[in-house]
């Protein structure tokens, strides 16, 4: 009697606010696509076949068995669907840095909307805008009613806006930490808690980096990686390089590291650590050589960029927060 064939689980993937790094690591995982394939039944992917939103729209909730969101939700569609597909799903993971922390699109919360729309449309040594045009939501022409998603002031994580079961970070995640937690999902092997981690470590880069750390190693400058001459053993800290190995998760592999790159911290931290940035202002500030106060500033004015390094991957999980205005403040402000 033949023997019955297994079930195929139903996956997922849609592409939020991000490069598509993300749904390139999906491939990059070669051969084993096979085994991917073999077990799993693409019921959504846009960039790759040809699925409408209807689609999913249609489907009975918890359909999907595992939906792989990529991106930040920068906007109202990026929001409709986050929604959706958790309705739609069993297993909502939130893969790679954007989904999980915020990432590169999340350093736009330092600014906002109409900052940003200046800069893009009216501003910019190649634009020519006389008329200050930007992007309508709705606009009418002759053959009907064009729309466009609503941009909003903020970038969100997933799980700022839906309930995540769980997170893969990196930027983008590793293949092989991606087929681990695959295979694990379709075995049905036993899950970590809800809200957990997967592929990664809780110990920080640093603790799993091959470089040679000295117990009590001081700095008087901070530089760029272009402006040493990395001798490809010491730790970056000590060449006055920032790394963020002390404030991430380790389990990448330290790729960066083994590539002579110091950490940028797409892992996002550890449990432990609460905010990146802070963690990393901590612990820069004791292997600082100096006791004045003006020398100490001068050494910490020779970072490059602070915001953007210690906060790269992570403002909109961050302890950061925007000071919001809310229109009544405005007219408060307004009328004093």
């Amino acid at each position: 009697m033949a023997k019955k064939e297994k079930n195929k689980i139903k996956l997922a993937i849609y592409w939020g606010a991000a490069c598509g790094g993300c749904c390139v690591s999906i491939l990059d995982v070669h051969e084993k696509l096979f085994d991917i394939v073999a077990a799993a039944d693409l019921v959504f992917w846009p960039i790759a076949l040809d699925f409408k939103y209807k689609d999913v729209e249609n489907m009975p909730d918890k359909d999907i068995d595992v939906t792989l969101f990529n991106g930040a939700v920068r906007n109202s569609e990026n929001e409709h669907m986050a929604n959706l597909l958790r309705e739609k799903t069993k297993i909502l993971v939130a893969y790679g840095s954007c989904s999980h922390l915020g990432g590169i699109p999340g350093l736009a919360n330092f600014s906002n909307r109409e900052e940003i729309f200046k800069r893009v449309y009216e501003t910019t040594e190649s634009t020519v805008n006389p008329e200050k045009i930007t992007p309508q939501t709705k606009y009418k022409v002759a053959e009907g009613e064009l729309s466009l998603p609503e941009f909003y002031n903020d970038v969100r994580t997933l799980d700022q806006v839906v309930d995540v079961d769980y997170f893969i970070p990196g930027c983008p995640p590793q293949s092989e930490r991606l087929m681990e937690v695959f295979t694990a999902i379709v075995s049905g092997a036993e899950l970590p808690p809800k809200g957990s981690v997967l592929g990664a470590l809780d110990k920080s880069q640093c603790d799993e980096c091959p470089r040679e750390k000295s117990e009590n190693k001081l700095i008087k400058e901070f530089k760029r990686p272009f402006e040493i001459e990395d001798d490809g053993k010491t730790c970056f800290l000590e060449q006055g390089v920032i790394c963020m190995g002390p404030a991430t998760r380790g389990g990448c592999g330290v790729r960066c590291i083994e590539g002579n790159a110091p950490c940028r911290g797409c892992y996002g931290p550890p449990t432990s650590v609460s905010d990146p940035g802070a963690k990393m202002m901590s612990a820069i500030a004791t292997i600082i050589d100096e006791n004045e106060p003006e020398a100490i500033e001068k050494v910490i004015d020779s970072i490059e960029d602070p915001a953007g390094t210690f906060y790269r991957f992570s403002v909109p999980s961050s302890i950061i927060r925007r000071n919001i205005e809310t229109s009544e403040k405005k007219a408060e402000q307004a009328v004093v």
